[in-house]
């Protein structure tokens, strides 16, 4: 806790250099801000639970003012990781964005106290981010409906919720995925307190929940039943809360979200949909639902007068612990007195005869109010709990020392102190030393003997980490619990990860190659020395002058890199296969490649998949004399994804295109969104455009409209990026495709393209069409969504000076990547104009 309000007022006290955010220097000299924080929520009973499809799509200034300002319950709930998104920072697609994403989301929701979760449970998982969906049904065709909704009035009855707002509104204009959850939420309003839809969490012991609000964000402010103010500014925090929001939108970096703004009103209109009870003439958020204890005791006081009087009793201990602030010894005293009370009224509830749905509801508000007091004991006690071990990466079978420092930053002695570490199920823990009291001032270091199991389940970002420390102590009679993360990400690995490079092989059926060198690189996570072998496996027909290497390692972390060179089968014929590999060591098979995710933001991750070497045989043409200048933008592969499909490639530095000779190239390719992280393209798109006019042909992959494309400048005649990006795409990656210019040579030319070339495609056609350009440009394919008008400008070329311009916004990087054929080669042949065999 104390390390994340640290890293929470870095962040804050980043951000505040910033133009828009004032300085936050105050919220950490003036305020006690860390126990606030723990404070605010002893306010109210009030839950509020927000719904939407991927990380980013919490309302972050709404859930700021609930949370942070008024101390309400929040969370977000999210359909799926994000896997099918862009990525911002880095080339990661699929499950490590997924991984990515769903990370940063919890880093945003430190900052807004919002927790945080997911109905998707694994990688891979049915309730996927396939990509960009306009419809509904088309989504839950993907995820399963009965699955996604299951899940969903799972977490409902689960979290118990009072209020529920889904992010967006079941409309045309927004996307699919974010409109199924909207329906789905406001279905769930009646059927989680339906106990005959899936009767089996009954038979779990999840009981029916009743959410007493439903809403909606309002189309428009005439059309909203009430407007709430939040642009509030909090001295606590010293920002407003939207200002808060933006603070933990900066959070989700893979995605470029977050933005600096002012201290200025803010006002999020609602719509009420759906109630459990009468609406009164009272329109505000919170009317006709229970604010705390004191309104509850009301729902009660007819059948029992004495249980209603103790939650009045409770309240007023509860405010007086608030009151309290900013004395930490106070406070700590108030705290276990109130906790004291929850748990006395718990048993008292348990053995009442009141309604068993009255029960559930006043239970739901007491155990919450249990975690949050002991959360708010531990803070007012000053204890701090750091757990570490020597070496985050642990492999089966292994044994290590855990050591868990306690120091007691109080006024008062803690007493009773019992340290512990849990772990997963069959780990064996043994503590080597104990404390039990602790003066002000005083720091003790426990150790504990951890043997992991021989065969231990390997690390998966989404699970329950292996490891946590878990300290208890006592104060006035009352037992607090805190649960604290390991410092870093605990993961247990296999001994060896072996990774191929590349990661895909194209064999070209007209000539096969020879020999096709791959790289295996193999990294030893075991804890000393090792000699594995590695093996591939030749397909059949295939040939390799050695198929086992032996390597040695004399160290963790160390990594050593094969070579196999493989000969395709001389008859080999299209299609796709996959070519094993893996390392064996000590009588055990190791399968799998371990994908290191690391970014400042989230810290340090891992993946696992199999280890495995993709391969792909199809008829590719490249012209022999074709010479390709390639500028990266750091979020595609497709450089080394051509190269390695026999394609001559240079990858252009900043000096190449500052001063470099670029007449040398037939082509330049412009990977992705590169004007977004390319500032020597900026500075030197003149040089690009002169390039075409002395003769050259560029290829410009596709941007968005933010990407700082200038719709006048940045090709040599007038191109508009298409705006809002949800009418300018084409999500149906089998919609039929047009050649409007058959007898072009961009069809032809060096190879010949047909309707086989457009199958398979994998997650989407095309995005962010441009909408307008100069009448200069030619177009050549025509293609659409079902029942929408067809985009005509997927591939739109013009002459400049000698030269020619090919702007795409087709996605041939996802197709490379994912080894569709036919995406090689309609990209070779765009990247071949004019190069005469």
């Amino acid at each position: 806790m104390k390390k994340t309000a640290i890293l929470f007022f870095s962040l804050l006290l980043a951000l505040s250099t910033i133009s828009g955010f004032p300085r936050s220097t105050s919220a950490e000299e003036l305020h006690d801000t860390e126990l606030w924080n723990v404070l605010k929520p002893l306010d109210t009973t009030i839950s509020f639970l927000n719904t939407g499809a991927h990380p980013d799509d919490e309302r972050s200034d709404l859930l700021a003012y609930l949370s942070r300002g008024l101390g309400v319950k929040t969370s977000s709930l999210i359909a799926n990781r994000g896997e099918g998104g862009q990525n911002e920072i880095g080339t990661e697609l699929g499950n490590a964005l997924g991984i990515i994403r769903s990370q940063e989301m919890k880093e945003a929701a430190k900052i807004t106290n919002v927790k945080a979760y997911h109905l998707s449970e694994t990688t891979s998982d049915s309730i996927y981010d396939f990509g960009f969906e306009k419809t509904p049904e088309e989504t839950l065709k993907k995820w399963g409906e009965e699955v996604t909704y299951e899940r969903l009035i799972r977490f409902i009855r689960s979290y118990q919720p009072d209020i529920v707002m889904p992010s967006f509104r079941n409309v045309d204009s927004q996307h699919g995925h974010h409109r199924t959850i909207s329906i789905l939420t406001e279905k769930a309003f009646n059927d989680a307190a339906d106990p005959t839809i899936f009767p089996e969490h009954l038979r779990a012991g999840i009981a029916p929940w009743q959410i007493e609000k439903l809403y909606l964000p309002a189309a428009s402010a005439e059309t909203a039943t009430l407007g709430i103010e939040i642009g509030m500014y909090d001295e606590i925090y010293a920002m407003s809360y939207p200002q808060l929001g933006e603070a933990s939108r900066f959070m989700h970096k893979s995605q470029g979200m977050g933005s600096t703004i002012q201290v200025e009103p803010r006002t999020v209109n609602l719509e009420l949909v759906d109630t459990a009870f009468d609406q009164t003439e009272d329109a505000s958020l919170f009317a006709g639902v229970p604010y705390d204890f004191s309104d509850l005791a009301k729902q009660i006081e007819n059948t029992d007068k004495s249980l209603a009087k103790k939650f009045i009793s409770l309240q007023n201990e509860l405010e007086k612990t608030q009151l309290a602030y900013p004395d930490r010894s106070a406070v700590l005293k108030l705290s276990q007195k109130s906790l004291k009370d929850v748990r006395h009224l718990i048993l008292d509830l348990n053995k009442s005869k009141l309604p068993k749905a009255t029960k559930t509801k006043l239970l739901s508000k007491l155990k919450t109010k249990n975690e949050q007091l002991q959360e708010t004991s531990y803070i007012a006690s000053g204890v701090e709990i750091v757990a570490t071990l020597p070496d985050n990466v642990l492999t089966t079978g292994e044994e290590t020392t855990a050591t868990v420092t306690i120091t007691n930053n109080g006024t008062a002695n803690l007493k009773n102190l019992s340290p512990s570490i849990t772990s997963i199920e069959g780990w064996e823990i043994v503590q080597t030393s104990n404390v039990s009291t602790l003066k002000p001032g005083e720091s003790a270091t426990i150790d504990f003997k951890v043997s992991v199991p021989k065969d231990a389940t390997y690390y998966h970002a989404y699970k329950k980490p292996a490891l946590e420390a878990e300290l208890t102590f006592k104060e006035l009679g009352e037992e607090v619990r805190h649960i604290q993360n390991f410092e870093g990400t605990v993961a247990v690995l296999p001994e060896f990860s072996v990774t191929t490079d590349p990661t895909s092989v194209v064999v070209n059926t007209l000539h096969p190659q020879q020999e096709i060198p791959v790289k295996v690189q193999v990294k030893n996570y075991h804890n000393g020395a090792a000699e594995p072998t590695i093996k591939i496996d030749v397909p059949e027909g295939w040939s390799a002058p050695f198929n086992e290497k032996i390597i040695t390692f004399t160290k963790k972390y160390e990594t050593q890199e094969v070579v196999f060179n493989l000969t395709p089968a001389t008859n080999i014929e299209e299609g796709s296969l996959e070519i094993a590999i893996s390392a064996e060591w000590n009588r055990k098979k190791f399968t799998s490649a371990i994908q290191e995710i690391e970014y400042d933001h989230i810290g340090k991750y891992y993946l696992e998949s199999p280890a495995k070497l993709n391969a792909v045989a199809f008829e590719l043409k490249i012209p022999e004399n074709l010479n390709v200048g390639y500028i990266e933008s750091g979020f595609d592969t497709v450089a080394d994804e051509l190269k390695n499909a026999g394609m001559n490639i240079t990858k252009l530095s900043p000096a190449d295109v500052e001063s470099g000779d670029l007449s040398q190239f037939d082509t330049i390719v412009v990977g992705i969104r590169a004007y977004l992280s390319r500032e020597d393209l900026l500075k030197n798109n003149d040089r690009l455009l002169k390039y075409v006019e002395d003769g050259g042909h560029i290829v410009m992959q596709y941007h968005k409209p933010d990407d700082k494309w200038n719709s006048d400048s940045s090709a040599p005649f007038k191109l508009v990026i298409g705006n809002p990006s949800i009418k300018w795409r084409v999500t149906d990656e089998n919609a039929k495709v047009t050649v409007t210019q058959p007898d072009s040579t961009l069809f032809s030319f060096p190879n010949k393209i047909g309707d086989s070339d457009w199958a398979n495609w994998v997650q989407e056609r095309g995005l962010y069409y441009p909408m307008e350009w100069a009448s200069n440009f030619e177009t050549f394919v025509s293609m659409a969504d079902p029942d929408e008008a067809p985009f005509e400008g997927g591939i739109l070329m013009a002459k400049h000076g000698k030269g020619t311009y090919l702007y795409t916004n087709l996605v041939f990087y996802r197709q490379t990547q994912s080894q569709v054929p036919g995406g090689y080669r309609i990209l070779t042949n765009l990247i071949s104009h004019g190069v005469n065999n």
